[in-house]
């Protein structure tokens, strides 16, 4: 299962946004370190689910599918926040970043209104900029990263010079238990001096940075975007960083919440809500759902949670949903279930590495695919399209 690392400073809704996504009973509290292992639970990214479209009734196994919108899971790890020194130690500073590399992309929740300061103590709203924020974790992590690299490089550079060994692979072995391919290390050392032996501090640091943006890309949410000092912080996030979603996690739990106790209609996700039980809800509860709508959701068009998920999912890791089934007529696998699964794979994948998603022996004794709409067999080197539902033939 695909993992996100929730992170960010103390204080600024890493924990609600976990929880608003999960709806685990994560502990919230207004201090450093209420979270101080890391936690773990099941979200989901959304997408059109091909019931709707074909007009047959799905049975999925592996997935949710509500009102023809398909729910996939996912991983996600909460982890304890993060204060200055984390890469020397202090804080949580080991752990966390421990915890938080087990990851394939990061989700970092900042207080879009300034209202927490860089060691997420509460503060006047506006008097912290939230743009210190984004360096500030980027920073703790590339000069952690730089730290694992440094310490025994003159003895590398030795073994490397002695026994002929590929550098690249030296630094991936060095960064074993990070998550990073080999391939992120070649691709992030291209621009970098080639003569490794004269590489100063700089280099390293240009190297790990470039690693990071390539291994494990990040989403920043900007949260707490409906308070008054957020709106012109956010503007500026989005001018200054490419993937910057505005967020309300507290909305999204509210919501969620009254959702679950049949007091609205609502889907993660979508732009508004419908009121199902009005004589149920206290005027404060009305007065809250109202502030939602006309502070959230008109404005920013959702809370922004299941967008951040989605788009950390389909945008930054580039993933597509395929749905392998074993009879392309019914669209069913071999106990007649309709759309059983949706897959998770790399855009461009083909089908014979679908296969293997599936599993080890189905890959093995792959021979060809047929997309199950057209009824065709697609070649080898296909490039499997988001939404594809694809029959895999193997041998007998």
């Amino acid at each position: 299962m695909l993992q996100i690392a929730v992170t960010g400073k103390p204080n600024v809704g890493k924990s609600s946004f976990f929880n608003s996504a999960t709806s685990s009973a994560v502990e919230m509290a207004n201090y450093p370190f209420t979270t101080i292992d890391a936690n773990k639970a099941v979200a989901h990214v959304i997408k059109d689910c091909p019931c709707r479209e074909l007009e047959v009734t799905c049975n999925p196994r592996n997935s949710i599918c509500i009102d023809g919108k398909r729910l996939l899971p996912i991983e996600l790890i909460d982890v304890a926040g993060l204060v200055p020194g984390a890469h020397e130690g202090k804080g949580l500073g080991n752990k966390f970043l421990d915890d938080l590399m087990q990851a394939k992309v990061f989700i970092h929740v900042i207080d879009a209104s300034g209202s927490t300061d860089i060691e997420g103590q509460p503060v006047e709203a506006g008097s912290h900029d939230p743009l210190d924020d984004v360096e500030f974790l980027e920073d703790e992590i590339v000069m952690w990263m730089y730290g694992i690299l440094s310490r025994n490089w003159v003895r590398l550079v030795r073994k490397i010079e002695a026994e002929k060994l590929d550098i690249s692979k030296v630094i991936y072995e060095q960064l074993s238990g990070t998550g990073i391919a080999l391939e992120d290390i070649i691709e992030a050392k291209r621009n970098i001096n080639p003569n490794y032996m004269k590489w100063e501090e700089e280099d390293f640091i240009e190297l790990t940075r470039n690693i990071l943006h390539i291994a494990k890309p990040m989403l920043i949410v900007a949260n707490k975007a409906d308070l008054p000092t957020s709106k012109a912080n956010i503007e500026r996030l989005q001018e200054k960083y490419p993937n910057v979603i505005p967020a309300s996690a507290e909305s999204e739990i509210a919501l969620v919440r009254a959702a679950e106790a049949g007091l609205i209609k609502y889907v993660p996700g979508e732009s508004d809500f419908e009121i199902l039980k009005k004589d149920e809800l206290s005027q404060n509860q009305l007065m809250a759902l109202e502030y939602i709508k006309s502070n959230i959701l008109d404005v920013y068009g959702s809370t922004g949670i299941q967008d951040a998920l989605n788009e950390a999912i389909f945008g930054l890791l580039n993933r597509i949903v395929v749905y392998p089934v074993e009879d392309e007529n019914k669209y069913t696998d071999q106990k007649g279930n309709v759309l059983p699964d949706g897959i998770l794979v790399q855009k461009d994948s083909n089908p014979h590495q679908l296969a293997y998603l599936v599993h080890t022996d189905i890959g093995d004794k792959f021979m060809h695919a047929v997309d199950a709409r057209s009824k065709m067999r697609v070649a080898s080197d296909y490039k499997l399209k988001d939404g594809d539902i694809i029959s895999i033939i193997t041998r007998q």
